[in-house]
């Protein structure tokens, strides 16, 4: 017998095949947003990923390095203009933090996703 046979799981009656699919993890915000960009400005580009089996490679890079690169941004943005008291000041801490999540994303998205 070879090592590629299948295993069987009882259940009742059926012998159902124990079939593992190995999906790759779903990509996140950046990656969707660089795959459309790439797709609708850079179709040549996009097109010798996609054919080289290197797209998805690229889109994960790229959405890893900007959750990584928002998360220092937000971190130094912090230090630069601190937020009001969460506990005594609740909507103008969302507003203020909303505030510098869209100024860190628009410099990730001009450096990273759309370049």
């Amino acid at each position: 017998m070879s090592s590629t046979a299948l295993q069987y799981t009882q259940n009742g009656d059926y012998l159902i095949p124990n079939i593992e699919l190995n999906q790759p993890p779903p990509l996140g915000k950046y990656g969707r947003m660089r795959r459309m960009f790439l797709k609708e400005n850079r179709p040549v580009l996009y097109n010798h990923l996609l054919l080289s089996g290197k797209l998805y490679l690229h889109l994960v890079e790229i959405d890893r390095t900007a959750k990584d690169r928002l998360d220092r941004q937000m971190e130094e943005l912090l230090k630069q203009n601190p937020a009001p008291d969460k506990a005594a000041q609740q909507m103008a801490w969302v507003q203020h933090m909303n505030a510098l999540k869209m100024q860190a994303e628009e410099v990730i998205q001009n450096e990273l996703i759309f370049n």
